[in-house]
């Protein structure tokens, strides 16, 4: 069996794995935990494709992921629109949005396009507190209703971890074979030097613009999840902290990766449940972990740029790249 095929396998055999622990855990604060990586595997999917392929910098995803949220919460909550419509139109805005931030700031590159996207967050944090009518402001918006099909209506821990996971899973896939198609290779030619993708025929405004807007709409896809799961939301929820630890995901990940931006955002979404979560570990330990985890990210990247510039990039092997490897 060839390397190719091995990847296959172990792909498909963390999928199930993955799937299946949802069925096995039975400790509900273990089963919410799971959820919330979950939901920010799903946004970090697209910033890696925004940024880890395209090379678009954002710094306001969690601007994207609060749209969605309060979309989603606003139209099932107080105009009784059913839930995958309210999630379907939630991702649709956060499309929209996405578009709207990526056709004025075409010409930006580099630190210019992230403190434009860093500008857009701060706009919507402040948005998110003062529009009270649909998103409730500081105090928040509560009373939002479990993910329902039909009569099915799902609200055990077990059931959203599912769903949440399933939905991850099939964002994950989607955006592999996004990177492996020509719409990907694109991204990389962007990433490498726009002068050539421009020189070789490729349309630079339109890649900026699509990935942009397909990232928003998985942030968006992702905050609707969150804000069914939990049953309340607020703006501190989807502050610029967010921003910046989906970024340092991407960073530590590696360009040109999803397994990478996976695996840290995975690390740090559990890093500060890591009193919980891990047994044996002294509560001093847990809380001084938990008020230093900001730190700990910092430092983990910093570390990371100074050993190994690109990243980790970890990332699933074509079939083309597998039989290169045997052959060298």
């Amino acid at each position: 069996m060839n390397a190719f095929r091995v990847r296959q396998w172990f792909g498909v055999i963390v999928a199930m794995a993955m799937l299946a622990v949802p069925l096995v855990v039975t400790d509900r604060y273990v089963l919410k935990v799971l959820t919330f990586v979950g939901v920010n595997a799903i946004v970090v999917v697209g910033l890696a494709l925004l940024f880890g392929f395209a090379g678009q910098v954002s710094l306001g995803h969690a601007a994207f992921f609060g749209v969605g949220a309060y979309a989603s919460a606003f139209l099932t909550g107080t105009l009784g629109v059913p839930w995958l419509g309210a999630v379907a139109l939630a991702v649709v805005l956060a499309c929209v949005v996405g578009w709207a931030v990526a056709v004025p700031s075409l010409r930006l590159k580099g630190h210019y396009l992230a403190m434009a996207t860093l500008g857009f967050n701060e706009i919507m944090s402040v948005v998110f507190v003062e529009a009270r009518a649909v998103t409730g402001g500081n105090d928040g918006l509560g009373n939002i209703p479990f993910p329902s099909i039909g009569p099915l209506e799902l609200r055990s821990p077990t059931a959203l971890c599912v769903l949440v996971w399933a939905v991850a899973l099939a964002v994950a896939l989607a955006a592999r074979n996004i990177t492996l198609s020509r719409p990907g290779r694109a991204m990389r030619a962007l990433h490498a030097t726009e002068p050539g993708a421009l020189a070789v025929g490729i349309d630079v405004a339109a890649v900026k613009v699509r990935v942009f807007a397909l990232s928003a709409g998985l942030a968006g896809l992702a905050g609707a999840l969150y804000a069914h799961a939990v049953g309340f939301i607020s703006p501190s929820s989807f502050g610029l902290d967010f921003s910046i630890l989906l970024m340092a995901a991407v960073v530590l990940g590696g360009r040109e990766s999803l397994l990478g931006p996976l695996a840290a955002m995975t690390a740090f979404t559990l890093l500060p449940y890591s009193g919980a979560l891990l047994p044996g570990i002294p509560r001093a330990v847990a809380e001084t972990i938990q008020d230093w985890v900001p730190d700990l990210v910092g430092l983990t990247v910093v570390l990371t740029l100074i050993v190994r510039a690109r990243g980790a990039s970890l990332r699933f092997a074509t079939r083309k790249q597998a039989e290169a490897g045997e052959d060298s």
